[in-house]
């Protein structure tokens, strides 16, 4: 699922992976001149603008033309002449730069396969939506999300989280190829058709390994049915994988589909950016009042509001005791739900209530042991804690159980790497594309700092100040839930020696 790479002489560019090679041998280069590079080499023999390389390399940020000069003068001499011995970047007076050799897209880079669980493994492919109108779109999605989470409470199952199944949506289905990618041996694919107060599901699960069709059926029914037909499928998938019926805890339902539509929106939406935060307030709240007994909607909207106050800027209060007070009800609605314990754990954290934020981290590994962005969750809070090998050990676990996670996971991968002093490789992790402009950069300034490498230390210091203008390092330690005062003192000499705002 890497982006391609480009090959030109003896060289290799993976933009996604930030690297450069020559010959095989990793070509040390900077961050600002890779994206030059990636930036020129995507469209041989055209001149791009200076603004367009400058917005490449300095994105959202203003810069004066000289740091593009040299930048361009860094690269030429890092690549050395071309094989006819002239350059490989051409200057246009007055007007940008072209790189003029001939260049190899290599396609996407070849992904190692991962190891099969010893338990039976299963990924749930996005349901097409075979409906005449695109915004039942959601529903089919919805659909997806809750088959995962249903199996995923399935002790004897090893799942793989909505996050990654869903970077195959909308792509040609090569069974073997995504369970190699995934690494799991049974994959569940189908279709949802929703119209007229009715819904058409098929579904139909294969063993990747032989090619065998394990189970297939297909449901007409009312859509008011919609949730037994979900167990249903359930049922039959951990029938078919583990040889008898295992009935799971029962799950809270909502009540309204309008409410479900709204929470099945809504979540694809909070992680996003402020904006959207917003928008997903709006429908979260929507969902909470036409559904007052909707756990799932609570609880995303206590995520909500804990966002708000943690990353987006909001004030502290009413935020933070709204969130709380909301996290509480979502467990009380529903005691069997493991998101609910997670986020209401995450939040415990922060109030200082650590033995009750750790009971209820273990309730919901009782609940469910491959709940992905729990063990993400709980890293962050582990490390915090002092206890940075187990920080380490549970988002490598998240990243098992969700190959292809949304940025945050290298967020607190690069945090724990930080913590245990790894910090040449906090810096890759923290400047890789999918988390480079999230406030990961005040840890990637961290981690340059204690490296030595000051002046690269303030630039991202510069970037991260641009979208979190009143950032001091007082007001982030005393928000973020530390537990161990040596932890906190390296975050702390490493925001100090970057020049972060005390």
């Amino acid at each position: 699922m890497q982006g391609s790479r480009f090959a030109f002489g003896p060289f290799v560019l993976d933009p996604g992976a930030g690297t450069l090679l020559r010959d095989d041998v990793p070509v040390a280069a900077g961050h600002r001149g890779l994206q030059l590079l990636a930036a020129l080499v995507a469209r041989p023999g055209e001149i791009l603008a200076k603004a367009e390389l400058m917005d490449a390399a300095w994105p959202g940020t203003a810069v004066e033309e000289g740091n593009l000069t040299v930048q361009i003068a860094q690269l030429r001499k890092l690549l050395g002449p071309a094989a006819n011995g002239g350059e490989w970047i051409s200057t246009v007076p007055r007007v940008g730069y072209r790189f003029t050799g001939a260049i190899e897209e290599l396609g996407d880079a070849k992904r190692q396969a991962l190891p099969l669980p010893a338990k039976p493994s299963i990924a749930v492919l996005p349901f097409a939506n075979f409906s005449n109108d695109p915004e039942q779109e959601a529903f089919a999605d919805g659909l997806t999300e809750d088959l995962i989470t249903d199996l995923s409470r399935i002790g004897g199952l090893f799942v793989i989280a909505r996050n990654s199944t869903f970077a195959y949506k909308g792509k040609a289905v090569d069974v073997r190829a995504i369970a190699r990618e995934l690494g799991v041996r049974y994959l569940l694919e189908g279709s949802a058709r929703r119209a007229a107060g009715r819904v058409r599901i098929n579904a139909q699960l294969v063993d990747a390994l032989s090619g065998e069709h394990l189970w297939a059926d297909r449901f007409d029914r009312g859509l008011e049915d919609i949730f037994a037909v979900q167990d249903e499928v359930t049922a039959k998938i951990v029938e078919a994988l583990l040889g008898r019926l295992r009935a799971p805890l029962p799950r809270n339902r909502p009540q309204n589909l309008e409410a479900y539509d709204l929470c099945v929106r809504a979540r694809k939406l909070i992680e996003g950016s402020p904006q959207t935060a917003r928008e997903a307030h709006l429908m979260l709240t929507r969902a909470v009042a036409l559904d007052p007994q909707y756990a799932e909607a609570h609880r995303w909207l206590a995520m909500n509001h804990w966002m708000g106050w943690v990353h987006w800027g909001e004030p502290i209060e009413p935020n933070r005791g709204v969130a709380l007070q909301l996290a509480h009800k979502a467990v009380a609605i529903d005691p069997n739900d493991a998101g609910c314990h997670w986020v209401l754990a995450n939040l415990l954290a922060y109030e200082r209530s650590f033995i009750e934020a750790d009971a209820e981290f273990a309730k919901t590994f009782e609940l469910d042991p491959n709940e992905a962005d729990a063990w993400a969750t709980l890293s962050d809070i582990t490390v915090l804690a002092g206890r940075v090998e187990d920080g380490l050990e549970h988002i490598r676990k998240a990243f098992r159980l969700n190959p292809f996670p949304p940025s945050w996971y290298y967020l607190m991968l690069g945090q724990a790497q930080y913590a245990a002093r790894e910090y040449e490789a906090a810096v890759e992790t923290l400047r890789r594309e999918e988390t480079y402009r999230t406030s990961s950069r005040r840890f990637l300034a961290a981690g340059l700092a204690q490296l030595g490498r000051l002046d690269e230390a303030r630039a991202e210091v510069e970037m991260f100040l641009v979208a979190n203008p009143h950032f001091t390092t007082r007001h982030w330690v005393e928000t973020e839930p530390f537990r161990d005062t040596a932890t906190l003192e390296h975050f702390v000499d490493g925001f100090r020696k970057a020049g972060l705002p005390e």
